[in-house]
């Protein structure tokens, strides 16, 4: 006799003898089984038909709207949204962001210079207080940093004032009628350094300049002399 003639659809009354006879089969003689009868059939023989009874839901009245249930079923396969790719800009390349306008630039933030020597103020007031070596040091180094920070911004602004004064004067030769005179590169770098020189002198630190000088001169003429002696 075979399987398809010995496990037929079971009605509720054979359903148990046939467990009781699956009972004693391996689990090999169970997957063979399985397999050759259908996963479908096969749960239907050993379980029944199980029909799932929908909800319905009433109205009481018929102007109400219908209730509906809660539960709904989620779907395998969802549509996901592509992302957008995300466009990193630097506005300092980005013709979007505009041109820098370095005028412009200063002119906006000129207040910084403000506060960096309210700043410093309160940082010499600190020094003034601190008693703790590796405090003090830290102050002294931030002192440093924004007395160097003006000073830069200074001079910044003095030689801008010089090629707006040189501008002028040419201008005014211009005007005149005669002929511009422009000053060399030596000349202008001879009068670099004695405008240097001279703010050294002013604030007490042209010796140490010098001698720095000195020290560094020293340095590359011994470095000369022994790639000389070398040769």
């Amino acid at each position: 006799m075979s399987d398809d003639e010995r496990f037929p659809l079971a009605k509720d009354q054979d359903r148990e003898q046939i467990r009781e006879e699956l009972k004693h089969m391996s689990f090999e003689d169970l997957q063979k089984l399985k397999e050759k009868l259908g996963t479908k059939i096969y749960n239907q023989t050993i379980f029944g038909n199980k029909s799932k009874k929908k909800t319905e839901f009433k109205r009481e009245n018929k102007n109400r709207p219908r209730e509906m249930s809660a539960k709904k079923p989620i779907s395998r396969f969802r549509e996901l949204g592509l992302a957008k790719k995300v466009v990193i800009r630097d506005p300092r390349f980005d013709s979007l962001c505009g041109t820098f306008d370095e005028k412009a630039f200063k002119h906006s933030y000129a207040f910084i210079n403000d506060l960096r020597k309210n700043d410093l103020e309160t940082l010499r007031n600190e020094l003034k207080e601190a008693t703790d070596l590796k405090t003090k040091k830290k102050i002294k180094y931030l002192i440093q940093r924004f007395e160097n920070q003006l000073r830069e911004e200074k001079k910044r602004k003095e030689k801008e004032e010089k090629k707006r004064k040189e501008k002028k004067e040419v201008l005014e030769f211009i005007k005149r009628g005669e002929k511009p005179v422009f000053k060399k590169k030596s000349e202008q770098k001879i009068l670099n350094l004695v405008a240097q020189y001279e703010e050294l002198k002013n604030r007490g630190k042209l010796k140490k300049h010098i001698q720095r000088l000195r020290k560094k001169n020293k340095h590359k003429d011994r470095t000369k002399l022994q790639i000389y002696q070398m040769e």
